[in-house]
């Protein structure tokens, strides 16, 4: 398919327009940021903790890459990325000192074997 550039403005205007595109972005190495290691945690919450309190304790901390509540035994999975082990430790001791998370299990990942774009 040969489209003329202004062709394709219109068609990705378009596309955008009707929601089809949300936005774009630009894929960075955690690496060359300095963040070698990288986690997912399971966040057990108490019992009145609500998703949107979650949600306000886990945007404060940088080091978070992403949240999702889950099914499951756990509340919420945390993706997070850090520099070393030592970073990642501060990072979930800092979301554990919130009172209504009642524990976390942290598991380091030790290789990626598949990563494919949102």
């Amino acid at each position: 398919m040969n489209l003329s550039s202004p062709a394709v403005k219109r068609r990705v205007d378009r596309l955008r327009a009707t929601g089809v595109i949300t936005g774009f972005t630009a894929r960075v190495d955690p690496a060359a940021l300095g963040q070698h290691t990288e986690a997912f945690v399971e966040v057990h919450c108490e019992a009145n903790m609500s998703p949107s309190a979650l949600r306000e304790t886990l945007a404060g901390e940088p080091e978070v890459v992403a949240a999702y509540t889950v099914t499951g035994e756990a509340d919420a999975l945390v993706h997070l990325r850090a520099t070393d082990v030592g970073h990642l430790e501060a990072t979930v001791e800092r979301i554990r000192a919130n009172p209504e998370i009642a524990r976390t299990k942290t598991i380091i990942v030790l290789s990626r074997l598949i990563t494919r774009g949102d």
